[in-house]
């Protein structure tokens, strides 16, 4: 085993959490007392900044709003051998912070905080529902079980970090992260931490409706991107379908009569079967493409040694 020592970043991403980020940072300070502590203020219009950085923390600014967009800077900005991702409202444990890194060393390249709630106010109403539809979808989507894809507290190697090409810019982030990892083949690893509550007068910044369905559209846009010959083949599949459907009462009468009576109908038909081959080699093109992307990452992710510990 090495003597190196090995470096901890803890990034906390932050939006007008003044209420709570001190505490956050005292109490990462105390699980993991060796971990610098980054607070990235993503323009709060309180004292945020300046309370995380009365707490120790280095304090950095975003001026692109959105989560998306204060990770990409996390993950170019900082350097460490292991980093720990959570969000600035103390609904998190931090004593699970230990246990996720060293879930991290024994081979994964990421480690999801599945949440537990610890209290009823814990998820907002629907939260916990929507979390469960969306992490199933996913899961069926890319064929690999996750248990809580949306959740905001996270440990990763540095080679996960340093691979991983950010194009969200809000909430949507987790599920990219996820797939990031899904589509890597990455070693995953799960630890249960608990969840809690809000405290009084910190407010949420996620819209149940309309995060929840950017998130859902991110999850179709990486599948479209991530496996595009099963997404247009799909749609190959299901024009081709119509087509035949639409085409065979016609063929039927050319053959008992000789005679085409249904020019749209046979017009409309042969159309869907010209889009159906159209969408099923762009599969096929987008697929070349998607395979040597998916190789230059691969390529930069191993540039990058492992986080797994040998004794």
């Amino acid at each position: 085993m090495s003597d190196a020592v090995t470096t901890v970043a803890v990034l906390v991403p932050c939006h007008n959490e003044a209420l709570t980020i001190a505490k956050v940072v005292a109490d990462f300070r105390v699980s993991l007392p060796s971990a610098a502590i980054h607070v990235f203020d993503n323009n709060s219009s309180d004292e945020t900044a300046s309370i995380a950085a009365a707490a120790g923390a280095f304090v950095h600014r975003v001026g692109l709003q959105g989560k998306g967009n204060v990770v990409r800077r996390m993950f170019a900005d900082v350097e460490a051998d292991e980093y720990v991702l959570v969000d600035g409202d103390d609904t998190y444990d931090a004593a699970s912070a230990p246990a996720l890194l060293q879930a991290l060393r024994t081979g994964c390249d990421t480690v999801i905080g599945v949440r537990s709630a610890v209290d009823s106010g814990a998820y907002r109403a629907g939260h916990a529902f929507g979390n469960r539809v969306l992490t199933e979808f996913l899961s069926r989507l890319f064929g690999r079980n996750c248990s809580d894809i949306l959740t905001g507290y996270r440990a990763f190697s540095r080679r996960f970090v340093k691979s991983f090409p950010v194009f969200s810019s809000g909430f949507e982030i987790e599920t990219e992260l996820t797939v990031h990892a899904l589509e890597m083949s990455m070693p995953v690893g799960e630890v249960q931490t608990p969840y809690k509550e809000r405290p009084e007068g910190s407010a949420s910044k996620l819209k149940t409706y309309s995060d929840g369905f950017r998130i859902l559209f991110t999850m179709l846009r990486l599948f479209s991107i991530e496996r595009p010959l099963f997404f247009y083949g799909g749609i190959a599949g299901v024009l081709a379908v119509i087509s035949i459907v639409l085409a065979v009462p016609i063929l039927q009468t050319y053959v008992e009569t000789g005679l085409v009576p249904r020019f749209p109908t046979a017009i409309l038909s042969t159309g869907l079967m010209l889009l159906a081959a159209l969408s099923f080699f762009a599969g096929l093109v987008l697929a070349t493409v998607t395979r040597g992307r998916q190789e230059t990452k691969a390529l930069f992710y191993l540039q990058h040694p492992s986080a797994r510990r040998y004794d």
